[in-house]
């Protein structure tokens, strides 16, 4: 059994670690009420203008298809993956990461055989993760993090749709942890471009439409605007996810460091019991030597 002194010491250390563990989850919280609302204020407005789009992109004649709807010839994939700057946010940032190389294994095989699939990154951990894994990050894009506007993540967004545009790729997927509380997040996996075309049966419901000031308006104008804020709600579903993610794994390490605290005292007032028995039992020892 470890001396009194070293329990002593491994306590005072675990109730310094708690008190950090317990300020990261407030700090988390926090962050997390503020990431939560702007997720929800947008998502319902996105989701509907991406579908409305997806929708008139599909009934698109061949003179009106907006190019980001159009099949390049170009066979080269570009992945993004969406995490954190930061860690300590539990699992958050190698889910992203196992999924990723789950798709290059799996449903792009050949492509990375022959050197076709390339990665990029917004957020710090998801390229140090996946580079340690043997895949090279073409770019990063870790300071979108550190003022998510829309005006600051509209700018890689077009960088995304330029690279498809010229035809540099012809398939961009994005993966990401989406927000649904503070103790859930959905791993997501999704095509950004080409813009998905819905079923047969799905677009017969949705064909009547009134265009105005006119069809090639709205597919020159306002489907590169939705790409953009499809990213954006991206960037903040990740954000209120890793927050979620971050409180949750703080609230577990507080509660395993109140744990360890409880078994450190006890392990100590035993081990301080069986000292003071044994010097009551020297002391009795000792008295009964000199007695005799």
């Amino acid at each position: 059994m470890a001396n009194l002194k070293e329990i002593r010491s491994r306590i005072l250390s675990v109730k310094s670690t708690r008190q950090i563990t317990n300020a990261m989850k407030m700090v988390a919280a926090s962050k997390l009420r503020r990431a939560q609302d702007a997720i929800t204020r947008l998502r319902p407005y996105a989701n509907k203008l991406h579908e409305i789009l997806e929708h008139i992109s599909d009934i698109s004649d061949a003179n009106t298809q907006s190019v980001y709807a159009l099949e390049n010839k170009s066979d080269k994939i570009l992945l993004i993956l969406v995490s954190s700057n930061k860690g300590l946010c539990g699992p958050f940032n190698a889910n992203v990461v196992k999924k990723t190389i789950d798709l290059v294994k799996n449903k792009y095989a050949k492509e990375h055989k022959e050197g076709k699939v390339h990665f990029m990154a917004i957020g710090r951990k998801a390229a140090e993760m996946i580079e340690v894994k043997g895949y090279k990050v073409s770019e990063s894009f870790d300071e979108l993090f550190d003022e998510l506007t829309y005006n600051n993540v509209k700018k890689t967004a077009t960088k995304f749709m330029d690279l498809f545009a010229n035809k540099e790729y012809g398939k961009v997927e994005i993966v990401y942890n989406k927000f649904k509380n503070a103790a859930v997040q959905i791993l997501t996996n999704e095509q950004f471009l080409p813009i998905k075309h819905e079923e047969e049966e799905q677009q017969s419901i949705h064909n009547d439409y009134t265009f105005e000031p006119s069809k090639e308006y709205i597919i020159n104008n306002l489907i590169p605007d939705s790409l953009k804020l499809h990213i954006f709600k991206a960037l903040l579903d990740s954000n209120a996810a890793e927050q979620g993610a971050r409180m949750t794994a703080m609230h577990k390490a507080t509660d395993n460091a109140t744990d360890l605290i409880k078994e450190l005292t006890l392990s100590y007032n035993k081990a301080r019991q069986a000292s003071i028995t044994k010097e009551i039992l020297e002391i009795t020892a000792g008295a009964e030597a000199l007695s005799a």
